[in-house]
C-alpha cells in the first residue's frame, strides 16, 4: 500500500488543473534496502540481535577493565635523571657520520642555522643590468592588441536533433506532451549532445507527471540519444513511456458532520467507485464543493487535505476527504465600516500635517471625520441588496450585493464577509450577518468628448459630475456641447437607487441653440424622468422611462401659407415613455443577440392654438458572428407621428434621417421633403434599414457597411424611393468603447447632396 498527494506540474509551463502523484520511498528495512553506497565495515561489529526480542537489539555488558595495568605502564617509562634543563643528547647522523654538536646558547644556534642555509641554497646569480635601467615615459607606451585567434569557422557548433515519444499517444496525452516539452521547445536544435540529453532527462520527468495526473502511478519513462549516420551532425532523442495499469477510485468518504439535506457533499463532490484518479477531475471537484457548498447555506466551509491510499496489487485508491462545514446560516442585519483604504490613509495624513492652532486643529478634526465617514448607510445598503433577512444563505446574493456597490463608483474597494452572531435561526441554522467594509472613492469625474460629422460639424461635449453631492447616490451633473452648429447647457439632478435598485429619478434643466440646413432654433426645456437604465456593469434585458418634458422653442421654417422662411415660437408639452428589451452580450459592442426599442410620447404643441398629436417609433437590431472575428449587424427602424399636420409641427419635433446615426453617405438631416428654398423640411414618418461587417484583428477594425433610408410627409413609411449610402469605416477598441471613423457616400447623388460624408465619434453606429 502507499499513499499519494496530487500536485500541481513543477518545472514546465503550469496548466490549470492538472497535477500529479508523488509516491514517499519506503524507509529502509521496511521493504526495500537504503539508497546510496553500502556502508564500510566496522572495526567494531555491532553485535547482532537476539532472535526473538521483536526488533530489539541485546548487546553484551562492556568490560571496563583497564587493558594496561598502572604498574606495569610505569614500570617500562625510562628514568629521568640529572637537571631536567640541561640541554638534549646530539642526535645521531642520519648519513652515519659523526652528529653535529647541539648549541648551548642562542647566539651558537644562530650561527649554526646560518652556516646550514649557506650549505643548502646555491649562490644567487648577478643581477641584469637591464632591470636597473629606467622605465620608459607612459606618453611613449604603446598598447597594441593581440592578434585574434582565426578560426575557419566563427560560427557555434549546433546539433539538430529529432524528438520521438512511444507510448503516450496511447492514452491521449502526445498533444500536450508537445506543447510542454523542452525538446519540442528547443526547435531541433542544441550546442551539443549533453544539452539535447539534458532536456530529454527534463522531458522524461514531464511524461511521469503527465501519466500521474491520469492515474497512472507505476509509469516509467526512458531517454535515448542515438546518433543517425545518414546524416552526421543529427542524432534521435526518444522518449518511451510505458504507463502501466490505471488507479481507480474505491471507497470515496468525505468526513463532516452531517448536512442539510443529506448526502448534500457526496453529490456535489460527484466522485464515484470506478473512476480514473485523474488529478484534473480530483481537484475539479473538490473546487466544486467548496464553490456549491456556500450557494445553499453553509458560508463557511473549508476543505481539508485529501489522502488517497493505492493498493499495488488492486489498482484500486480510496479516497478521503476532510470537510469543516460550519454552521448552516441564514441572512440577518448588515453592519458597515470604514475600511483602511488608500483614500483614508492619505486623509489621516493629511490632518496630521500643520502646527497645533485652532484652526488648524478643527481643520484636522474635519478631515478626520471626513475619513471616517461611511458612504452608505446600513438603510441604502439594504435597498442594493436583492434578499430578504431569514432567507437561506446564499454567496451569489453576497457577491452580487457588493458588485451593486462597485457599480455606483463611489467606492475604491469594497468587501462584504459574513460573521457570526451565535443566534440560533430556524431549522437548526445560525443567523449571520454580513459585514460591508467601505473605502471611499473619488466622487467627481470630468469628462469630454469631441466628434464631427458632414452636417452637424465639430461638436465637443464635456460634463462634470458629483455623484454623491445629496447622499446618497444624489449626482450632480453640469454638461456642455460647444460646437461649429450648436451650442447648450444642461444641469441635471440624479438620484441613483432612488427607494429601489436599478431605479432613477433625475430632473433636467436645459438650454440649446441648434443651427442646421432644417432650422435654427433656441429652446429651453425643463423635464424629469423614472428609469430602469441598463450600464456596462449592469446591463439588464428589460429597460424602461417615463417622465414629462416642457419645451419652449424659437424656430425658423418654411411656411408653405406664405411661400417663405419665418420664425415662430411653440410650447410644447411632452409625456415620453420607452420599453426595450436587450439580449445582446455587451452594451457598448455586441457580437450577438439582438435588441428592441420602442418609444411612444404624447405631446401638445401651442401657437395660437392646441394641437394634440403622438410620436412613435421602433427599432430593432440583431448581431451575429459569423467567424471568430466577423461580426454581421444589422437594424431596422420606422416612425411615424399621428394627429397633426406636418406644418403644424415644429421644425424640431419632424422626423429626419441621413447623418451618422443615420443613414451614411448623407449629411445631417440630408434625405426627405426639401423646401423650395432647396432645405430639408423633415416629414411625419421614415424609415431606416442598415447593414455592416464588423471585421476586427486585434484592437483594430475595419467595417463595410450600406444603409439606406428616406423621409415621408404622409403618416405611414411607404418604403418608396428609398436612397441608398455605402461606405468602409475603421475602428479603434479601447476599454471604454471603440472609436469609430466611417467614410461614406450615397448612391446615385442628386445635386445638392453631399459627394463624402465623415463622421468620427466613440462606439458602434448601433
Amino acid at each position: 500500500m502507499k499513499r499519494i498527494w496530487l500536485a500541481a506540474l513543477a518545472g514546465t509551463a503550469f496548466v490549470p488543473g492538472l497535477a500529479h502523484a508523488q509516491i514517499s520511498d519506503p524507509k529502509p528495512g521496511q521493504g526495500a534496502p537504503p539508497s546510496g553506497p553500502a556502508p564500510a565495515p566496522s572495526a567494531s561489529p555491532t553485535p547482532a540481535p537476539t532472535p526473538g526480542q521483536g526488533g530489539v537489539v541485546v548487546v553484551a555488558p562492556v568490560d571496563e577493565s583497564p587493558i594496561v595495568p598502572d604498574a606495569d605502564f610505569e614500570a617500562a617509562m625510562p628514568k629521568i635523571e640529572g637537571d631536567i634543563n640541561a640541554p638534549l643528547e646530539a642526535m645521531p647522523s642520519p648519513t652515519g657520520g659523526e652528529a653535529k654538536p647541539v648549541p648551548t646558547t642562542q647566539g651558537q644556534a644562530t650561527q649554526q642555522i646560518q652556516q646550514q642555509a649557506e650549505e643548502t641554497f646555491a649562490a644567487a646569480p648577478a643581477e641584469d643590468p637591464e632591470f636597473a635601467k629606467p622605465l620608459p615615459p607612459l606618453a611613449e607606451f604603446k598598447v597594441e592588441p593581440a592578434p585574434e585567434d582565426k578560426v575557419a569557422d566563427k560560427k557555434s557548433v549546433t546539433i539538430r536533433y529529432v524528438t520521438r515519444e512511444e507510448g503516450l499517444s496511447a492514452v491521449g496525452l502526445e498533444g500536450l506532451f508537445e506543447d510542454l516539452s523542452a525538446l519540442e521547445n528547443g526547435g531541433g536544435r542544441a550546442a551539443n549532445t549533453a544539452m539535447v540529453a539534458a532536456r530529454a532527462r527534463e522531458d522524461e520527468r514531464l511524461a511521469i507527471r503527465l501519466l500521474n495526473s491520469r492515474g497512472y502511478y507505476d509509469a516509467t519513462a526512458l531517454s535515448t540519444i542515438d546518433q543517425n549516420p545518414k546524416t552526421p551532425g543529427t542524432v534521435t532523442a526518444t522518449i518511451s513511456v510505458t504507463p502501466g495499469p490505471l488507479y481507480r477510485l474505491g471507497d470515496v468518504k468525505v468526513q463532516s458532520d452531517p448536512t442539510m439535506p443529506p448526502g448534500l457533499l457526496l453529490r456535489e463532490l460527484n466522485l464515484n467507485p470506478g473512476d480514473p484518479i485523474e488529478a484534473e477531475r480530483v481537484q475539479g471537484a473538490e473546487a466544486n464543493v467548496a464553490l456549491r457548498l456556500p450557494q445553499q447555506g453553509y458560508p463557511f466551509v473549508k476543505v481539508g487535505q485529501r489522502d488517497i491510499l493505492l493498493d499495488e496489487e488492486s489498482h484500486i485508491g480510496d479516497y478521503v476527504l476532510p470537510v469543516s462545514l460550519g454552521p448552516r446560516a441564514v441572512f440577518g442585519d448588515i453592519r458597515t465600516e470604514v475600511g483602511t483604504g488608500t483614500l483614508a490613509e492619505q486623509a489621516e495624513r493629511r490632518a496630521q500635517r500643520g502646527d497645533g492652532s485652532g484652526a488648524n486643529t478643527e481643520r484636522r478634526q474635519r478631515r478626520q471625520r471626513r475619513a471616517r465617514k461611511v458612504v452608505f448607510d446600513t438603510k441604502h445598503i439594504e435597498v442594493l441588496r436583492r434578499y430578504k433577512p431569514g432567507d437561506l444563505y446564499d454567496v451569489r446574493a453576497v457577491d452580487d450585493l457588493r458588485e451593486a456597490m462597485i457599480a455606483t463608483s463611489l467606492f475604491s474597494t469594497v468587501s462584504v464577509e459574513p460573521v457570526r452572531t451565535d443566534k440560533a435561526g430556524p431549522d437548526g441554522t445560525e443567523v449571520v450577518d454580513l459585514l460591508v467594509r467601505q473605502n471611499p472613492g473619488p466622487a467627481r469625474t470630468l469628462a469630454a468628448e469631441l466628434g464631427y460629422s458632414t452636417g452637424q460639424g465639430i461638436r465637443l461635449t464635456g460634463s462634470w459630475t458629483h455623484r454623491n453631492l445629496f447622499p446618497p447616490e444624489g449626482a450632480l451633473i453640469v454638461a456642455g456641447v460647444l460646437g461649429t452648429q450648436e451650442q447648450g447647457l444642461t444641469t441635471t439632478f440624479r438620484r441613483s437607487n432612488a427607494g429601489q435598485r436599478d431605479r432613477t429619478f433625475q430632473i433636467a434643466a436645459q438650454l440649446n441653440h441648434q443651427d442646421y440646413d432644417a432650422y435654427e432654433s433656441y429652446t429651453g426645456t425643463l423635464s424629469f424622468r423614472y428609469s430602469r437604465d441598463s450600464t456596462p456593469i449592469w446591463q439588464k434585458r428589460w429597460t424602461y422611462y417615463y417622465g414629462a418634458e416642457l419645451v419652449g422653442s424659437n424656430e425658423d421654417r418654411w411656411n408653405y401659407n406664405s411661400n417663405q422662411r419665418d420664425r415662430g415660437t411653440w410650447l410644447i408639452a411632452a409625456a415620453p415613455l420607452f420599453l426595450g428589451y436587450d439580449s445582446s452580450d455587451n452594451l457598448l459592442n455586441p457580437t450577438r443577440g439582438f435588441r428592441i426599442k420602442g418609444n411612444a410620447s404624447p405631446e401638445t404643441s401651442v401657437r395660437g392654438a392646441a394641437r394634440p398629436y403622438a410620436r412613435f417609433m421602433l427599432e430593432g437590431t440583431y448581431y451575429q458572428p459569423v467567424s471568430t472575428n466577423i461580426v454581421v449587424a444589422g437594424r431596422a427602424r420606422v416612425g411615424s407621428i399621428v394627429g397633426i399636420a406636418r406644418d403644424d409641427l415644429p421644425p424640431s419635433r419632424r422626423y429626419y434621417a441621413g447623418g451618422g446615426g443615420s443613414v451614411r453617405g448623407f449629411g445631417y438631416q440630408e434625405l426627405g421633403p426639401r423646401s423650395p428654398d432647396g432645405k430639408p423640411v423633415g416629414g411625419r414618418s421614415f424609415n431606416e434599414f442598415a447593414i455592416e461587417a464588423r471585421y476586427r484583428f486585434g484592437n483594430y477594425g475595419i467595417v463595410p457597411f450600406i444603409d439606406a433610408g428616406q423621409v415621408y410627409e404622409g403618416i405611414y413609411p411607404t418604403g418608396q424611393n428609398i436612397r441608398f449610402g455605402a461606405g468602409i469605416g475603421g475602428r479603434l477598441y479601447t476599454n471604454f468603447g471603440p472609436i469609430r471613423v466611417d467614410v461614406a457616400t450615397p448612391i446615385k447623388r442628386k445635386p445638392g447632396e453631399s459627394k463624402i460624408s465623415l463622421y468620427i465619434s466613440i462606439g458602434q453606429a448601433f
